[in-house]
Parts: C-alpha cells; structure tokens; sequence
C-alpha cells in the first residue's frame, strides 16, 4: 500500500462523519424553514352552527316562514299579507297581491319552497306562474315547467328574460319544489351608476340550474334589463301573477 492509499483510507471515517453531520444540518433547517413557511392557518376559527335538516332552517338563519304565521311579511302595497295560511304553507290569493319581506336583506343564501297546483288548468306562463323578486327587482321565475312548453327564458328557474336554466329540474304539478340561492347584490357608485353588478346562483331540487351568472339588470318583461341604483338591503318579494302557487319552510342566512 502506497503512501497516499494509506492516508486516504485513515481520513475516510472523518470524512463520513463530516458529511452526515452536513445532512443532518441540512435537513433540520429545512425542517425548519417549512415551519416558519406553513401553509396552515389556525385562526379566525369558524363559528359552529346546527345546519338543520330537510324540514329545519340552519342555526343561524333567520326563519321567514315556518308554517305557523306570516309575521315576517306584508303587502308589496303596505298593509297586512293577504294570502291564505293553511296546513303550514302559505297560498296566492287571487287579486290580493304581491307580499314582501318586512326586512330587508343584500348578500344572502336564501331557501324557498314552492308547489304549483296539482290541478292543471292552463299552460305556458298561465300554468303556475309565480316569482322571487331579490331586492323587489331581479326575479328567480317559478312556474310549472313539467311538460309545460313556454319560452326557456322564462321556464321554471330562469333569471326571467336574463338567463335560461342550464336544465329543467321540475318536479310533478303539486309536488314541492326547492330553490337554494346564493346572491351577491350590486354595488353602486355615490353618482348612482353601477360599480359591481350583482350575481346569482341556484339550485333547484339539489341541481344546479345558474351558475354564478351576472344579472344585467332590473327584471323587465319587455324592455331590455337596466340598473337603477337602490339600497344595499331591500326586502324580499313574491309574486301574485294569478296562480294559487303555495310556499313553505323559507329561511335566509345574510352573507
């Protein structure tokens, strides 16, 4: 064994111990550095809430009709709601009116249940016609839409004249039907104009029917859509179009 072989095999263990105390330096201020830099958050912790059931609001929602009053309503006109209350829903009365919210509301999740007459009579915008009117102005359309041809920007579940439903979710004539609403109002600017339009998305009976689309204005029947500035909260309105549509179990969680 030459000289240099000799030396290099007696210095091989410290350079093995030298560089696994390297690696191991290393990797603890890896280790280290991937703490400071952790992506998990710890606070602010959400607030728990009872998320209720098929028939039960969530824990933080504010109950606008419950089956047993209409306290939280009244006539688009002022004065008492005139619709009829019966069997835990509340009916359209023929030529009593449009009822409203007492309350006020903007960014919200809103439930509604709804049922058209079991009794088919008309058709087409006649059979079952109905609306929810966020902030008395863009309307989600209730109709029958079971079988029922009419124009499809103003079927069950269209922003009516704005946007057709992505497909139809009807259920029978007389069955209940539920929508789910997510709404973010619109944002206007101190000059009146319109700074951020407001967007919608439902759901009807668990299928997503509009997709976060963007409201392009006032619900008009026939003249094209127009933002007109108005309060950040406004009630909640239903419609009397003429048909005897019942509605239940409706409740609200503001966003």
């Amino acid at each position: 064994m030459n000289k240099k072989n000799f030396i290099l095999k007696r210095l091989k263990p410290a350079f093995l111990f030298i560089g696994t105390s390297i690696f191991l330096f290393s990797s603890t201020c890896i280790g280290q550095e991937n703490k400071s830099k952790s992506t998990a958050i710890w606070e602010p912790v959400p607030v728990v809430i009872n998320p209720g059931n098929a028939t039960t609001a969530p824990s933080d929602a504010i109950v606008l009709m419950n089956g047993t009053n209409m306290n939280e309503w009244e006539s688009t006109k002022g004065g008492k709601a005139k619709w009829k209350l019966e069997n835990g829903e509340m009916t359209v009365v023929k030529k009593s009116g449009s009822i409203r919210t007492k309350r006020s509301f903007g960014d919200c999740q809103l439930h509604v249940e709804w049922r058209s007459p079991a009794i088919v009579k008309d058709d087409s915008q006649d059979r079952g016609n109905s609306g929810i009117f966020l902030q008395e102005r863009y309307e989600v359309q209730v109709l029958d839409s079971y079988d029922n041809k009419t124009y499809v920007n103003g079927q069950a579940g269209s922003i009516y004249k704005q946007y057709i439903p992505l497909v139809n979710a009807c259920r029978r004539p007389g069955e209940w039907q539920a929508y789910d609403i997510i709404y973010k109002a619109p944002v206007f600017k101190d000059n009146g104009e319109m700074d951020k339009p407001a967007y919608i998305t439902v759901i009807q009976n668990g299928v997503l029917i509009q997709n976060h689309v963007e409201i392009l204005g006032n619900t008009a029947h026939s003249s094209a859509p127009s933002y007109k500035k108005h309060g950040t909260k406004e009630p909640i309105s239903l419609q009397d179009h003429g048909s005897p549509v019942s509605y239940r179990n409706i409740w609200i969680r503001e966003l």
